[in-house]
């Protein structure tokens, strides 16, 4: 099975948490696309969705799907979103397509949040992919300072702006042992806008497609 199946695969799935009148939160990514491709296909019954990204609303409208703004819509039911990582606990890093702060928003606003991929986003410890950061531009390069500082081999995406306006510091070489000590310590820091770690407000649900069907990791079991 390719990873395309499989991320077929955890996005189906996910239809279960979709509530018939809900307004739904989207995130951004190729797994989603998935998803809003079957919302369409099974013709479930939603009144809205939110959408972490411009990508993700020109996809929704393309099938036809209302999409609304997160001040009118409230506190959502869900927020249905992928992952670069996650580890067992079902902290992650986002923010490889450039949504992060949008998506970290939905998420705070969400009750629950699922999060969909296939298996190689599962790892013991999060950090291979490197850690984005959206920052205003003029801090970009003290930003990059202290992030050396912490360890980090901080590059600038290049010839990307965020929906914010904004611009991405992906940050290498990072083992990140202390998911949460090290989010709260890197929003301190003037000029992030937010980092793509989300450890204080983790998924719920974690909804991981291979070859051998849905594994299906919650945080509350999380021993």
């Amino acid at each position: 099975m390719s990873q395309e199946e499989s991320k077929i695969r955890a996005a189906e799935a996910a239809l279960k948490f979709i509530e018939d009148d809900a307004i739904v939160g989207v995130g951004t990514g190729s797994t989603v696309n998935h998803l809003i491709d079957a919302i369409a296909r099974k013709r479930l019954r939603i009144d809205a969705a939110v959408s972490s990204s411009e990508e993700s609303t020109r996809r929704l409208e393309q099938h036809g799907i209302n999409v609304t703004n997160l001040n009118s819509a409230g506190q959502l039911t869900v927020y249905i979103d992928g992952a670069d990582e996650s580890d067992r606990h079902l902290r992650l890093i986002k923010g490889g397509g450039g949504a992060l702060t949008r998506e970290k928003i939905i998420a705070a606003a969400s009750r629950k949040f699922i999060c969909i991929v296939d298996e190689s986003k599962l790892v013991n410890v999060l950090g291979a992919f490197p850690l984005p950061l959206e920052v205003i531009p003029m801090a970009r390069s003290y930003v990059a300072r202290r992030m050396v500082a912490l360890g980090g081999r901080p590059q600038w995406r290049a010839d990307f702006i965020t929906d914010n306006g904004n611009e991405i510091l992906d940050v290498h070489n990072l083992d990140i042992t202390d998911p949460v000590a090290l989010e709260a310590e890197i929003n301190q820091i003037s000029g992030v806008v937010t980092v793509g770690l989300f450890a204080r407000r983790a998924a719920d649900v974690l909804l991981i497609g291979s070859d051998r069907g849905v594994q299906t990791l919650r945080r509350d079991d999380d021993a």
